[in-house]
């Protein structure tokens, strides 16, 4: 199964492509006639200089749930007060400042119950890690140890997917550590991250029958995306047919092998997630 959306939805230059504001209708429920899948990140901002994370509002994932149909599914960023070490510091002479709340058991908990509306809708959780150098972490060895820890410590209806933005953990001992732990792959394409055009191919040992992947299309350059776009993602403005066509070979290989697919689509990649999605849908047929 391959499910393919965008990664937000709130942008008002889809007026046209998405949207028609006269509609009377909210943007979610216009987006859900023409999609199956949408990443929720509005959630992921939740560290702040406040001692207490910001989590989401229960009506607000109520409302979620009743714009979109019942086979509608969301995948969702778990709150970066859950996955980041350490709180992010513009000036990085500073000394960091520690997370408290760094895989809590108990804050996740409570991201569930707010989250709890959406049962049923929730595809997977997205734990996104940022970029762990050694200060942060001292090894892949101790940041699958402090996961394994946290992930024997909580109860989860949910499908759990992992987000590295460390290049060197995409091995074996992490595949591993996944299956083990009964997780699942998030894949990013773009910024740090080695192409998956060279990382899938030739690992299908990584996969089986049943498995589930979220692929997250991204592009290299968010600042120089958005000074090119000038934030109106309403245009194509770096085009990157070839590398869709091999990224859209791989997944059809993760398919014959069984695994569900989910690929969300950001502005970033290209400057417009639904003319990109488009571009695939033209591929697929």
């Amino acid at each position: 199964m391959l499910r393919i959306g965008t990664s937000s939805w709130n942008y008002d230059s889809w007026e046209g492509l998405v949207y028609n504001r006269d509609s009377g209708r909210s943007y979610l429920e216009q987006y859900a006639e023409m999609y199956d899948t949408a990443e929720i990140d509005r959630w992921f901002w939740s560290l702040f200089e406040s001692p207490e994370p910001r989590l989401p509002d229960t009506r607000t994932a109520e409302e979620y749930r009743r714009s979109v149909p019942e086979d509608f599914r969301f995948t969702i960023k778990v709150p970066n007060s859950i996955t980041l070490t350490h709180h992010y510091q513009r000036d990085k002479s500073r000394p960091l400042r520690a997370n408290p709340h760094f895989l809590s058991p108990e804050l996740f908990d409570a991201f569930l119950q707010r989250i709890g509306a959406l049962k049923g809708r929730i595809a997977a959780l997205i734990f996104q890690f940022e970029y762990l150098n050694k200060q942060k972490m001292a090894s892949q060895k101790e940041f699958q140890s402090k996961m394994e820890s946290f992930f024997s410590s909580i109860q989860c209806a949910y499908t759990c997917t992992v987000e590295t933005r460390n290049p060197q953990y995409l091995n074996d001992a992490y595949f591993e550590f996944l299956r083990r732990n009964r997780l699942y792959p998030c894949f990013l394409q773009g910024y740090y991250m080695p192409d998956l055009r060279k990382i899938l191919p030739g690992r299908e040992q990584w996969f089986r029958q049943g498995d589930l992947a979220v692929i997250r299309l991204h592009g290299p350059d968010r600042q120089g995306m958005e000074k090119m776009s000038g934030k109106q993602w309403d245009r194509i403005v770096s085009p990157k047919d070839e590398e869709i066509g091999d990224i859209l070979d791989t997944i059809a290989r993760l398919l014959r092998r069984g695994v569900d697919v989910y690929l969300n689509v950001n502005n970033h990649y290209e400057g417009s997630a639904p003319l990109t999605i488009r571009k695939i849908r033209d591929r697929l047929q």
